[in-house]
């Protein structure tokens, strides 16, 4: 407490709120290095990495637009390619309005458009546990995610700038990055179905549309599979957590205990408390009954 008293004497709300996206913006750099050195690979100048890292201000949009523009993809291949990746924040964004609803249309407009994935887990997170947490609070946590990012493309396109790639190793980085992205989401045995059934059917429609909207198409149709199971199995299972399709992969011991897992398993605990007190309750108003009578 001595420390952060010193750091910040004065309790400057903008201050402790830096403290709290800090590790956010920390873990932005190397990513944003590579993103960098990447669309310079890819034809983009200082100037244009900068506006497309404040812009578009997300990793994947901008890993994938990296690669379709190194195999010179058309410009409607990218566009919807890029419409349907970034879809997603319409769901992200809908979760976060009952916070800040209360706000200017101006407010949030810029909330809008500077959330990506990694901030809005920050301030979901502070807005469902912290209730002095405020809408400003989270457009700072916004703007300095934004720029840990964009400083972090500049330094990456001026490193791109003094050293030559080679493209294949940039769709090598890419493939790896997406590998990696997938399995890390890869939580039920529905997740993994899905995604190899995606995997299939964006080879067969690249195959048949000789384009990567082929990878559009796959992505939708394996969704709205995807939808129609889990949907399914929610209507007509009793317990469909305990269903095979939504019941959780193995994964290592060392990554079992997140903290869904921690919340799940406290709820359990409480439950268990209630009903021993509830039992406890009744047992001890049988004695007093039999008294009575």
């Amino acid at each position: 407490m001595a420390k952060a008293q010193q750091i910040n004497p004065e309790k400057a709300r903008w201050l402790e709120v830096l403290g709290i996206a800090m590790p956010l913006c920390l873990s932005y750099i190397p990513i944003g290095v590579a993103c960098g050195i990447l669309l310079h690979a890819a034809g983009f100048n200082f100037i244009m990495t900068l506006i497309v890292s404040i812009v578009v201000f997300s990793g994947g949009a901008q890993f994938i637009l990296a690669s379709l523009l190194t195999i010179h993809a058309p410009l409607t291949s990218i566009f919807v390619t890029l419409f349907f990746l970034e879809l997603r924040y319409a769901l992200l964004g809908s979760s976060l309005s009952k916070y800040i609803k209360s706000e200017s249309q101006h407010f949030i407009w810029l909330f809008a458009v500077s959330m990506n994935d990694e901030n809005y887990a920050v301030n979901y997170l502070k807005f469902a546990t912290d209730k002095k947490w405020k809408p400003k609070d989270a457009l700072l946590v916004e703007h300095y995610s934004l720029i840990s990012w964009s400083v972090s493309n500049m330094v990456g396109g001026l490193i791109g700038s003094t050293i030559s790639i080679n493209l294949e190793v940039v769709d090598f980085a890419l493939t790896a990055l997406f590998i990696y992205m997938i399995v890390m989401q890869m939580r039920s045995h529905l997740t993994l179905i899905i995604c190899l059934l995606s995997a299939v059917l964006a080879v067969f429609f690249m195959v048949i549309t000789h384009s990567i909207i082929g990878v559009v198409i796959a992505t939708l149709i394996a969704s709205f599979i995807g939808f129609l199971i889990e949907n399914a199995v929610r209507k007509h299972s009793k317990k469909p957590d305990d269903n095979w399709f939504l019941s959780k992969l193995f994964r290592p011991r060392a990554t079992r205990i997140t903290v869904e897992d921690q919340k799940a398993e406290e709820e359990q605990v409480l439950e268990k408390k209630k009903e021993q007190s509830k039992e406890q309750s009744t047992n001890s108003q049988a004695p007093e009954s039999s008294q009575h009578e």
